[in-house]
């Protein structure tokens, strides 16, 4: 059975997690019993995360205590919604989908008098010549920002995966107090929020106390931050899986939910994120107990022994290579589409890489197809003017006679370098291996379909026609990006082949065909590796070095192996033979494109 909520065991430390709020406020009540005379207790964490709620269950064992607090909420100093909008207007945009990663700061969100005017409140809830513990608890996101800290300092955090969730219910983004839809409470995320929240966190985590895992807001689980830190830093020296990331899609089909076992009223499962690093979070498991952070927050304090160091002098803390599922198998095509190139990406949207892609067809219906590249009759004005014309009328057009289609098997390999048309069709299960951005899809043509929520799915014709590659037409494509398999390496009845390269591409992808009962030894060679396996039932990677982090692998499954881990060897310990993509930063590739 595909294991869906992996834990990564953490072994040397004797780190207990406190577990629900009872437990929580014990430990809290510790960390106080020192201060005599009260202070200030900072509550700071990531939006969405439930500061009423934390911070009244802290009210409430102080108040046990005989202790006395006022509590003050860091929204009454952010800045109003139409401030925030004009502030931040050239990075929402009004494109629907895309907009500019920010260069803003957490004090943007903030009046200019914040600081001084939550300064002021402290002091006037203060009581002279009280007899009690006297606490003021400042709760909110920024709330260290505001104050400098205090005498206790906790952070409350939520995976990108949960607060999507709150997202298309009733949260909005960080100091705004409205949306259009869901989409774009994600634009606003992604190109606001989350790069100035998660640059904040990374800044100060080791400045807090206690860190506490929020995506179940009636359970936290929290442990000190220090203890955080050597925890991540454990897992960094052994094989790690993400927890995957599952979402339905207006494509999607039903080969991943039934896999994965997912929830009967989901329509379908488009994607799985296997992982994309800043999406997905990680399961630590401690004592019995277990803890949801962020992979962001993982890479944030680990990058240099998870990526090594050629990798981290490329990509500093940016995790550079993503694996995701695309499920149509009982689904439709995905859109006609195309990704920027770096030039574009950075120019027009501020981001660090360019997204590059490719397709491996894990599994398939008969007669599937992909769709890559230009058909030899394709002229640039007349496809594009086919789309523009279907955008505007609502009338489909036959994409194939503009977009080259291709006979695919289980186990073909289709490279996508950046301005190549391309989309997979129907009844294909594709393990995407990319460069890690996932959000520049520039649509050029998607049937006239409404979205899940009914909308037209932004077009991006403009976006898209600035970077499609004119010339990628069949024989050029079936030359340059279509793969034959070429053996690299033999060990006994075992075989590794190289399937995809490209030195336009900062990703290379092998596969090892493990025998039945067969060991495949290997070295990370100070550099991180990633593995799935596409077929067989079950393999074991052994770390050489530390037997205890041995870890299983089902079918379909991704691991990450650090630089630091060293030698391993991958045991074959199911009934048939195995195969597994073997994925890692191109040694060829030299582009820096780490933030300073």
């Amino acid at each position: 059975m595909f294991n869906k909520m992996p834990v990564n065991l953490i072994r040397r430390s004797e780190t207990k997690l406190s577990e629900g709020y009872s437990e929580i406020m014990r430990d809290l009540e510790e960390r106080l019993a020192a201060c005599e005379r009260g202070g200030r207790i900072v509550i700071d964490g990531t939006n969405g995360a439930d500061f009423n709620r934390f911070a009244a269950e802290l009210e409430n064992a102080l108040a046990a205590l005989g202790d006395r607090t006022t509590r003050i909420a860091v929204q009454r100093f952010l800045r109003t919604d139409d401030k925030l909008r004009q502030r931040f207007a050239g990075d929402i945009t009004d494109n629907r989908a895309f907009g500019r990663m920010t260069e803003g700061g957490l004090e943007d969100f903030f009046r200019a008098d914040a600081r001084a005017a939550c300064e002021e409140e402290i002091l006037q809830a203060r009581v002279s010549n009280c007899s009690e513990r006297e606490w003021v608890i400042v709760a909110g996101v920024g709330a260290y920002f505001l104050t400098g800290g205090g005498q206790l300092n906790v952070f409350l955090d939520l995976s990108r995966e949960t607060q999507q969730t709150l997202h298309k219910g009733e949260l909005n983004n960080f100091g705004f107090q409205s949306a259009e839809d869901a989409l774009e409470k994600y634009k606003i995320a992604f190109f606001v929020e989350w790069p100035v929240l998660e640059q904040y966190r990374k800044r100060h985590l080791r400045e807090f106390d206690v860190y506490a895992d929020m995506n179940d807001g009636t359970w936290p689980i929290a442990v000190g931050a220090d203890a955080l830190v050597e925890m991540i830093a454990e897992l960094a020296e052994g094989p790690m899986r993400v927890k995957p990331f599952f979402a339905p899609g207006v494509w999607g089909g039903q080969y991943l939910k039934k896999l994965a076992d997912l929830p009967g009223d989901w329509e379908n499962c488009a994607w799985s994120f296997e992982p994309i690093a800043p999406e997905n979070s990680i399961l630590l498991g401690v004592g019995g107990n277990v803890i949801d952070v962020p992979f962001m927050l993982v890479m944030n304090l680990s990058f240099e022994a998870i990526l090594g160091g050629r990798v981290s002098a490329l990509f500093g803390d940016f995790f550079p290579i993503r694996f995701d599922y695309l499920d149509t198998i009982g689904g439709t095509n995905l859109s006609v589409q195309v990704h920027p190139k770096q030039a574009y990406v950075e120019e027009n949207f501020n981001y660090i890489l360019e997204q590059q892609e490719s397709y491996y067809i894990m599994e398939k219906k008969e007669g599937s197809k992909v769709y890559l590249g230009l058909t030899d009759e394709c002229e640039k004005t007349e496809f594009l003017g086919a789309v523009e014309e279907a955008q505007d009328t609502g009338n489909g057009i036959d994409h194939t006679l503009y977009v080259k289609e291709w006979e695919c098997e289980k186990g073909d390999l289709f490279l996508i370098p950046t301005g190549t048309v391309h989309c997979s069709g129907n009844d294909n299960l594709v393990l995407e291996i990319s460069s890690t951005p996932w959000w520049f899809t520039f649509k050029i043509y998607d049937y006239v379909r409404p979205g899940m929520d009914g909308k037209p799915r932004p077009i991006n014709i403009d976006h898209a026609k600035a970077n499609i590659d004119w010339h990628k037409k069949p024989d050029w494509v079936k030359r340059e990006l279509i793969g034959v398999p070429t053996l690299a390496g033999r060990q006994g009845a075992s075989e590794e082949y190289r399937l995809g390269y490209r030195d336009d591409l900062l990703f290379y992808v092998n596969r090892i065909h493990l025998a039945e009962a067969e060991v495949w030894e290997e070295d990370t060679q100070g550099e991180m590796l990633m593995f799935n396996l596409v077929e067989g039932e079950r393999v074991r990677i052994e770390p050489l070095s530390n037997w205890s982090a041995a870890v299983e692998l089902g079918y379909a499954e991704s691991y990450i192996l650090p630089a630091a881990l060293g030698k391993f060897r991958i045991v074959n310990i199911g009934g048939t033979p195995a195969k597994l993509i073997k994925a890692g930063v191109s040694p060829q590739w030299d582009i820096r494109v780490v933030h300073e």
